[in-house]
């Protein structure tokens, strides 16, 4: 029999984020050896790569970094909440985060080539899949800039780590509120920065659904325009976020903050994770 304790099953699962099951299966090929239990564990996760290829994704965290007058945004998956929250999922996210800003990555392909030490973030996120058994992807990135940039991570709950992250590139100096203005949006998920912004697609299909259910409820053919006008304008102050009223203070809008501020913003970005 294998030499080791419940204790030493814990701390390889601790380590790892793998099943106890499996845990106490690499423990008796190692006899015992933790170290030698993890490689165990990478080997057999490495053959089943291909089979969790299609398997879904929808758990994970958010990684925010500021670095070089840029602001990135990235998404790392997984399967299940119980690796979300596991600490070396959590410490993948984070070197994923600095090496992706560190090499000013701006899309997947050259997030994943991002050097980390002596491996690739691919490498990090192939050897973690393969030691936990479950899919690891690097879903998103997204890369903003201009004078500053402002990071703000919500946790939707005290066991998880971020499952929103906002990132608001702004000019101007007022950096108290263009930070207030990224937990608004963590808040309120704005679409667009502005209604010039929105599809004119999706302003016509907003005004025809608006027109239709004005007239489905009797109301008269001279009031019409006017109904469709306000509908379609409460589309805009829901979706777009200059046109939002502020979190702080509902009496203002974004913009009139923005403006009261000294502060334009020329993009913004609003990760959830699985959305």
């Amino acid at each position: 029999m294998a030499n080791y304790t419940a204790a030493d099953v814990k701390a390889l699962r601790d380590r790892s984020g793998a099943g106890m099951m499996d845990c106490k299966g690499a423990l008796d090929e190692a006899d015992g050896n933790v170290e030698k239990a993890l490689e165990v564990l990478r080997l057999k996760g490495l053959k089943g790569i291909t089979k969790r290829e299609g398997r879904t994704t929808t758990n994970g965290l958010i990684v925010a970094r500021v670095a070089g007058g840029k602001g990135y945004l990235v998404e790392l998956a997984c399967e299940t909440d119980f690796v979300a929250k596991a600490a070396n999922f959590v410490e993948l996210g984070e070197a994923a985060g600095d090496a992706i800003a560190a090499a000013g990555a701006t899309d997947l392909d050259s997030a994943l080539a991002a050097s980390a030490g002596a491996k690739t973030v691919n490498d990090l996120i192939t050897d973690l899949a393969a030691i936990i058994g479950e899919k690891i992807e690097l879903r998103r990135v997204t890369v903003l800039a201009d004078e500053a940039v402002d990071a703000y991570l919500h946790r939707t709950s005290k066991d998880l780590p971020p499952q929103v992250g906002v990132l608001v590139a702004y000019s101007g100096s007022d950096a108290e509120t263009a930070h207030d203005v990224a937990v608004h949006i963590a808040a309120y998920s704005p679409n667009y920065l502005t209604r010039d912004e929105v599809p004119a697609e999706i302003v016509e299909t907003e005004r025809r659904i608006a027109e239709e259910t004005a007239r489905n409820e009797g109301k008269p053919e001279a009031a019409l325009a006017k109904i469709v006008e306000g509908r379609v304008n409460g589309f805009f102050k829901e979706n777009v976020l200059l046109e939002q009223d502020f979190a702080k203070d509902n009496k203002l809008s974004v913009a009139k903050v923005l403006e009261n501020a000294g502060i334009k913003v020329s993009a913004f970005a609003r990760y959830r994770v699985g959305a």
